[in-house]
């Protein structure tokens, strides 16, 4: 049970407060609403950038990195389709630095034409590492725009495409912070042993000032239902070939949401997971196999990959994993298996309530979605899914017409 108390900013700043008195130490977590589905389709990859662009210094604060290590703290930041979240963990006496770096560059970041330089050089290095000249790298940037032809999940987080960065303006980077940085768009979560009324008071100390922009309005297109299966064959020169199911599911607050987290639980949570069992311990087709949920917010994926053994045939694999998508859709699940999953999707929730920078973060989330409280009711919907839960959803989920699949052959295990 995370207790917590909410307060809102004149200017619009959303505060959650938890305190926890089990750690020395203070997380402060602020959610910007802004992710890649927020960007324009010409102009990809700028909730990114910013993630990079954020570390650059503002007008009073040169060097995060440098006032956190005197302050004994430490900082990341992360990007998503569907928002972007800064955090600093440091002493809860030090606390009040980490409000004024981020006030600061709030209200006063530095975004100036060598500094988006520096952080463009960067965002292409990391595109060309991670995405383009790496094994696998490039397996989202073909699968999401296959899976998707409306909706701005078609791309991922880094871009449609390295040249939106490199021809990225200073007045479109501009533009990007004042339509999506400012306090009115944002969650601000901490979590410390400090009282609620000290961190209010510390909060509007170093945010209250900050004026407030016009709401954007988060109106995206509506992805049209998919009809048909979808099909799409690469070869590129790595090690193993690997096949990808994406199947579309619904959005994060239909309750059909926990019965996909559950049954890809149920395909690969671990070496009793009916894939393993099935599949990669009981044929000679597969060096390994994973199912899992997108996590989007809007209408997101529901994914079965597998790496296939050298010279094994892709439609035998395929063929395979077919056959236990249809013992999901037509044969109940027995109690103890459904018991097994519950009991960990209850030790997964108790071991994230143990690290004070989870909660922080788990505060914001929630908060984002527009349902606080499912931070702590959010385990009966997992407690209360049954066998005939598991079959109704994949009978829906798991149809051709849903799927987009990706052939990522291997040029050198032929």
């Amino acid at each position: 049970m995370i207790e917590y108390k909410k307060f809102i900013l004149k200017n619009g700043l959303t505060l959650l407060t938890h305190r926890d008195k089990s750690s020395p130490l203070a997380v402060v977590n602020l959610l910007y609403k802004v992710g890649a589905r927020d960007e324009n389709p010409e102009k990809t990859g700028f909730a990114h950038l910013f993630e990079h662009l954020m570390f650059s210094g503002s007008k009073n604060v040169k060097s995060f990195d440098g006032e956190l290590q005197i302050a004994g703290g430490e900082n990341n930041a992360f990007t998503c389709n569907d928002y972007t979240n800064y955090y600093i963990s440091l002493p809860k006496e030090n606390i009040e630095t980490a409000l004024w770096i981020e006030s600061d560059r709030m209200l006063h970041l530095d975004i100036t034409q060598q500094n988006i330089d520096i952080q463009r050089s960067v965002v292409i290095e990391e595109f060309n590492q991670r995405y383009l000249n790496q094994p696998y790298g490039d397996v989202w940037l073909l699968l999401r725009p296959l899976a998707y032809k409306v909706h701005p999940y078609r791309w991922a987080t880094i871009g449609k495409s390295v040249e939106h960065i490199k021809n990225a303006t200073l007045d479109d980077v501009k533009h990007f912070f004042d339509l999506y940085y400012s306090p009115n768009n944002a969650i601000i979560s901490i979590v410390a042993d400090i009282e609620h009324e000290k961190i209010c008071e510390l909060v509007e100390k170093w945010f209250g000032e900050i004026p407030c922009k016009p709401h954007v309005r988060r109106m995206l297109p509506e992805e049209p239902q998919q009809t048909e299966l979808r099909t799409l064959e690469v070869e590129r020169n790595v090690p193993l070939t690997c096949l990808y199911k994406a199947y579309k599911m619904c959005n994060r607050e239909n309750a059909d949401y926990y019965v996909c987290d559950f049954l890809t639980d149920m395909l690969s949570g671990g070496k009793s997971s009916r894939l393993y069992q099935n599949l990669i311990k009981n044929t000679n087709l597969f060096a390994g196999a994973n199912a899992f949920i997108s996590g989007d917010i809007d209408e997101g994926l529901l994914i079965i990959s597998a790496r296939l053994l050298p010279c094994a045939d892709i439609k035998k694999a395929e063929t395979k994993i077919d056959n236990e998508i249809e013992k999901m859709q037509t044969a109940s699940a027995c109690e103890y298996e459904l018991e097994k999953v519950k009991n960990k999707a209850e030790a997964s929730q108790i071991y994230s309530e143990t690290n004070i920078l989870n909660k922080a973060m788990m505060l914001a989330y929630y908060e984002m979605l527009g349902n606080i409280d499912l931070i702590n009711s959010e385990l009966k919907y997992y407690k209360a899914i049954t066998a005939e839960d598991i079959m109704r959803v994949s009978k829906n989920v798991f149809a051709d017409e849903r799927c987009s699949t990706l052939y990522y052959k291997s040029a050198v295990s032929k």
